[in-house]
């Protein structure tokens, strides 16, 4: 059994990427995992202002907000999910925020199977290469990481469009599912 957090970074409760999320979840279940999924858009994070007070304060941040127990969260996980749908080509803001709170402790995220979900309106293949980049910066910066598995969902844009798209809810459960 693998301890999984998945970060929904959606802003839209019940969103395409956050529907993919909860069936990722539903397929890592099936096979007896631990399963976490933090809605990000409910939480207070405040974004890194850059002040380092983390560096002097034994990786306590300056903010008294959501993102310490989150961060502990990241830090015990064994599979940690990152979804967000595509905002002019990139993450979200609410998935970059916690992404950057994590300066606080970094050194300490280490051995994680990665695995990442997006959509977006758009069906042009480039259209989530920015938000893969963004992912896979913050994968670099993890020891000992392993990139486990990419959903693209393309084509979704009204809330529930990834309903009607059985092959993409397929591919997420199954994701999940593989995780052992």
């Amino acid at each position: 059994m693998k301890k999984v957090l998945i970060l929904s970074g959606s802003p839209r409760k019940g969103g395409n990427s956050d529907i993919l999320c909860d069936e990722f979840a539903k397929g890592a279940l099936s096979v007896g995992n631990e399963v976490e999924k933090i809605f990000v858009a409910e939480k207070k994070i405040s974004p890194c202002t850059g002040c380092y007070f983390c560096r002097n304060h034994g990786g306590r941040c300056a903010f008294n907000d959501d993102m310490a127990d989150i961060l502990q969260k990241i830090i015990n996980c064994d599979v940690l999910v990152l979804s967000s749908p595509v905002y002019f080509y990139s993450i979200c803001a609410q998935l970059k925020a916690v992404i950057d709170r994590t300066v606080a402790r970094w050194t300490e995220i280490e051995n994680k199977d990665l695995y990442y979900i997006a959509t977006s309106a758009e069906e042009d293949s480039d259209t989530l290469d920015g938000t893969l980049t963004c992912f896979h910066g913050f994968a670099r910066c993890i020891n000992g990481y392993e990139e486990k598995g990419t959903l693209y969902g393309k084509g979704v844009y009204e809330k529930g469009d990834v309903l009607r798209r059985p092959e993409l809810m397929r591919i997420a459960f199954e994701m999940g599912e593989s995780i052992r």
